[in-house]
């Protein structure tokens, strides 16, 4: 594993090498030394698998409050992704700030959010399947949603707002600024 591209707040972008012959391929998309010399965990507690049938499907912007915060470790199987951390941090002089990447099946690479990151991606191509490596359990409690289309944010998205396909949830997100109060303690 390496590092092939560093983003804010100690996300990055992670590559794995793969091995092929007339077989097909091998890879190790994670292996516990290497991790923890890039600053990633040692210890994942959950995989999560999801699959969108179409492309402009939206997932996002997620993430879970303390003390329940998940870093995560993103790859995408089948398909390809345009894939948005948003920092969220209320301590972090990038606070609000987001960065984007495309990540495709086979690609080799993986995605590290770390904890206190608003974390989303868009399809880009029908039966797109992610795979994720959490580092703490899901804790519905502590669950928030940030609007993926805030203007306060303006995240530039492959898809217009009214093609985007999105679930209930994502379509309630909070706004940016009422988002950040709760993260601070506050109420919503």
């Amino acid at each position: 594993m390496q590092i092939i591209r560093q983003l804010h707040g100690g996300a990055c972008v992670v590559g794995f090498n793969s091995f092929s012959d007339d077989r097909g391929s091998f890879a190790v998309p994670y292996e516990a030394t290497s991790a923890v010399e890039l600053g990633l965990p040692e210890r994942f507690v959950q995989d999560n698998h999801s699959i969108s049938a179409k492309p402009g499907t939206i997932r996002g912007l997620h993430l879970q409050l303390r003390p329940f915060e998940q870093g995560k470790l993103v790859r995408v199987l089948r398909g390809a992704v345009h894939d948005v951390v948003v920092d969220l941090r209320p301590s972090s002089p990038d606070i609000g700030h987001y960065e984007s990447v495309e990540l495709h099946g086979g690609d080799n690479t993986a995605l590290w959010i770390p904890a206190g990151f608003g974390h989303g991606f868009c399809t880009l191509e029908p039966d797109t399947e992610v795979f994720y490596k959490v580092d703490a359990p899901y804790a519905p409690q502590s669950e928030l949603c940030v609007a993926w289309d805030d203007p306060n944010l303006a995240i530039d998205w492959p898809v217009e707002s009214g093609s985007a396909i999105l679930s209930d949830k994502d379509r309630r997100g909070l706004p940016f600024d009422q988002a950040m109060n709760v993260i601070a303690g506050g109420a919503t």
